[in-house]
């Protein structure tokens, strides 16, 4: 599919994602990256960059650089280069950063995710791929607090020294949305991998958008970089705000100048910061207090052995194992925790694309609304598994089952064992009497009444028109009081009516 045109000019993005790597110490000290606590608490003398002190790599850190260069099918090099990338700034003590330049840790790799467009009758998927250039490890520089003071900014080093990993890709997106739909799979996966806890609000993954515009078949156009971007939500509309602002400069007959940008979410709007460096301005070169990184290739088998099952590769077996639609494989593995509570329920009752349904469908929608997770569900996977289970030997109906599910949901039912186990829904569905009628005698009883009453559907029907066959399927039910079985009622019905 070709790229979409936005007044004629083609969007080029590019990604640079740090993700702060889940370790209990700093990537060259032992002190605690905890979040949250009091300011300066949490800064030794390595972090502080007292004379004499001296760095020494994590392990930890560098296993989740390798975890991330097998979970892209990247290249990891067996031997990688610190190196001090200088500039100034308050926040960061050393008055330079300790990163890598020309030999990153993991060289290569690709993202792969699905684009959605449209809605109904004219929705679509297309697959896309990003390519990355690196990720490379480097430590974190503090935090500048300007809104805390007035007149003055105040510094916290406790997040100075923090492991981060940095995901660069080659500007291969074309639009905000596949943006983010990139972040959103990188995102899953640093944390299907446990290498990062993605909690964006605390910015443990933060992404940094390069965008540009350019008439199509162009040269790239100069880029202005937004940073720190902490949302989805912040993604796009920081991205689509800078491709407008852009365009109408190049309209307007003004050159666009290569800087960093913030994306300011209560206007809406992006503004330049500084004009933007190069490498050369940082004037990177080795660091002489760390040997090069030596990664033996027996480590990386043994990161390897102990890899999860990757979403793609889950995904894949779901369509295989379960016979499940694609779509569905893909959607109950956007994380670990819904697919294990899928692989419960559908193991259980035996039935996996009902076991889907229900929960892509109710069970995400009240997720949705709590804005919890599946682990805070309230219906448990056994309980889902029984109520399916329900269902499909006919002893609830549909329309039953979401009675039954609402009330589980809020807190009715047995003990906690029991809930465990699912053997409350058989209780509910006794105690609010949802059993579908089971004597035919008593059905087709009423199924003659029904018809007898309403001789004017009788006749529709029989002139073809569906609507009155529905009429009369619902006289049933309400007869019923709900608990006839809507396959028996209509096939009772056109036995005698047909």
């Amino acid at each position: 599919m070709t790229a979409k045109l936005i007044q004629g000019y083609e969007v080029v993005i590019g990604f640079e994602t740090h993700a702060q790597l889940a370790t209990a110490s700093k990537i060259f000290s032992r002190a605690s990256t905890a979040f949250g606590a009091p300011p300066n608490t949490q800064a030794s003398a390595i972090d502080l960059a007292l004379p004499g002190t001296l760095p020494v790599m994590n392990k930890k850190a560098v296993e989740y650089a390798i975890k991330l260069g097998l979970a892209l099918g990247s290249d990891i090099a067996h031997e990688s280069v610190f190196a001090r990338k200088n500039y100034f700034y308050p926040d960061l003590p050393h008055g330079y950063q300790i990163s890598q330049f020309d030999k990153p840790v993991v060289q290569g790799g690709e993202v792969s995710f699905y684009l959605e467009s449209g809605k109904g009758a004219d929705a679509s998927r297309e697959k896309k791929t990003v390519r990355l250039v690196r990720a490379h490890l480097e430590a974190d520089a503090g935090k500048s607090l300007h809104e805390d003071f007035i007149g003055m900014s105040g510094i916290d080093l406790n997040r100075a020294g923090t492991a981060l990993l940095e995901i660069v890709t080659e500007p291969d997106m074309r639009s905000s949305e596949e943006a983010v739909a990139y972040a959103r799979e990188l995102h899953k996966l640093v944390t299907w991998i446990g290498i990062c806890d993605g909690n964006m609000q605390e910015g443990s993954f933060r992404c940094d958008a390069n965008v540009s515009v350019r008439k199509p078949g162009q040269p790239l156009g100069t880029r202005r970089e937004i940073k720190n971007l902490n949302s989805f939500k912040s993604m796009q509309q920081a991205i689509d705000y800078e491709i407008r602002w852009q365009i109408e400069q190049i309209e307007d007959g003004h050159k666009i100048v290569q800087a960093t940008v913030l994306f300011n979410p209560d206007t809406g709007e992006t503004r330049a910061m500084r004009t933007k460096e190069d490498a050369a301005d940082y004037r990177y070169f080795p660091d002489p207090d760390l040997p090069p990184l030596v990664i033996a290739a027996e480590w990386i088998d043994q990161v390897r052995a102990q890899m999860p099952e990757l979403p793609r590769a889950m995904a894949a077996r779901f369509v295989e194992q379960y016979g499940l639609p694609e779509y569905d494989a893909t959607t109950l593995t956007q994380s670990q925790a819904m697919a294990a509570y899928f692989e419960d329920a559908a193991g259980a009752c035996g039935q996996p694309k009902l076991a889907s349904n229900w929960v892509m469908g109710e069970i995400s929608r009240r997720l949705n609304a709590e804005e919890i997770g599946i682990e805070q569900a309230r219906v448990g996977s056994q309980q889902l598994a029984a109520l399916i289970a329900r269902i499909h030997d006919g002893t609830i109906s549909n329309n039953a089952a979401r009675q039954v599910f609402d009330a589980l949901w809020n807190g009715e039912g047995a003990d906690a064992a029991a809930r465990g186990e699912g053997r409350d829904v058989d209780a509910l569905i006794e105690a609010k009497g949802l059993k579908q009628m089971q004597d035919t005698g008593a059905l087709e009883a009423i199924v003659d009444e029904v018809i007898a009453a309403n001789p004017g559907n009788v006749e529709q029907y029989r002139a073809g028109k569906d609507k009155a066959f529905n009429a009369l399927v619902g006289q049933v039910m309400k007869a019923s009081r709900g608990k006839a079985n809507p396959q028996q009622v209509n096939a009772l019905l056109k036995g005698r009516l047909d």
